[in-house]
């Protein structure tokens, strides 16, 4: 279904004739590999696991984006939901129909209030991984969001971080700006300011400033 330099990801069902996602990391480059460690030192889950081997690595960061998934799915946040791991490989719930993958949020076109009521559930999952999952996601855009059946679902999560992460504040405060940019420069929609979605999020405000 899609090929990165650090992934590919297949499309397949499992015995029952489900959908399936199937994400399999591959060996990387020394680069790609420098950007991983980034989010996995100042974690606690994985500070003094870090291995030397590649492969090694690989199976980590599957692992660790699996366990990401788990803490968001049980936060109720609107994710694809995990079924398993194994070394390098990830399965999860498939978003689309018989091997179409949904569009992703850069891919659709909506109507204004589609558009507003996405954006509120989005900020709203936000919340739910930052105060019950305790993570921050660090690369959410629009580009890691998709749309399905009036529903958006958060992917690519391997890189989220634990709130307690030294670089969580600033991964927040990225994918926050991300997402106001996207709904406010491409959409058009009036939205919160970036302080008023933080202290949303954060919990410095029990209600998001009326949109």
């Amino acid at each position: 279904m899609s090929a990165g330099k650090e992934a590919r990801v297949y499309w397949g069902t499992d015995f029952k004739g489900n959908d399936i996602a199937v994400k399999i990391y591959l060996t990387s480059t020394v680069e790609f590999r420098k950007g991983l460690i980034k989010y996995l030192r100042g974690d606690p889950r994985f500070e003094n696991k870090i291995p030397k081997s590649t492969r090694k690595l690989m199976s980590l960061w599957a692992r660790k984006e699996f366990r990401n998934y788990v803490l968001m799915h049980q936060a109720g946040a609107s994710v694809p939901e995990p079924i398993t791991q194994f070394e390098n490989i990830l399965v999860m719930e498939f978003i689309g129909k018989r091997g179409e993958k949904a569009p992703l949020l850069k891919e659709v076109s909506l109507s204004i209030d589609e558009y507003y009521e996405i954006f509120k559930n989005l900020i709203e999952d936000v919340r739910k991984i930052y105060q019950v999952a305790r993570l921050v996601h660090g690369d959410l855009s629009e580009y890691n969001v998709m749309i399905w059946k009036g529903r958006h679902y958060i992917i690519d999560v391997s890189q989220a971080v634990k709130v307690s992460h030294p670089n969580a504040n600033e991964f927040l405060i990225r994918d926050l700006r991300n997402i106001r940019k996207f709904f406010t420069d491409v959409v058009g929609l009036e939205v919160p300011s970036l302080e008023s979605l933080y202290n949303y999020v954060v919990g410095n405000a029990n209600e998001l400033e009326e949109i």
